[in-house]
């Protein structure tokens, strides 16, 4: 069993630690009454501002173009996501832009190290 959560928790708005609690909550109740929880993974991983140092990432998923393509259309299905941020920073880039850059310096760095090279990758720890 795996649960996937955003874990920048530095995220100017606080939306993901808050998120993180209420799902670390939600486990920890039903750790005891459903056995499956006992082998649940959680996988964190970052907002749209930065990415997990190499040396960090526990998990790197390969995303093909056509992946890619199919995570900004799920970016745009959310209200939050279609327009600019609420709190963008020093970066005015909309988060698909944002979500696409940072999974495509992930594959990079990746292929930097030997690893072969993808369209992007999803980091997670």
């Amino acid at each position: 069993q795996q649960v996937f959560a955003a874990g920048d928790f530095a995220d100017p708005n606080g939306t993901h630690i808050v998120c993180f609690n209420i799902i670390l909550a939600a486990l920890t109740r039903l750790k005891e009454t459903e056995d499956w929880v006992k082998d649940c993974w959680m996988w964190l991983y970052r907002g749209a501002w930065h990415e997990f140092a190499t040396h960090e990432i526990e998990m790197a998923v390969p995303l093909s173009p056509a992946e890619v393509l199919r995570k900004r259309n799920a970016i745009f299905k959310h209200q939050s996501q279609k327009d600019r941020p609420v709190f963008p920073g020093d970066d005015a880039r909309e988060f698909w832009v944002r979500a696409e850059d940072r999974n495509r310096e992930t594959a990079v760095c990746y292929d930097k190290l030997g690893m072969a090279e993808y369209a992007a990758m999803e980091a997670f720890v």
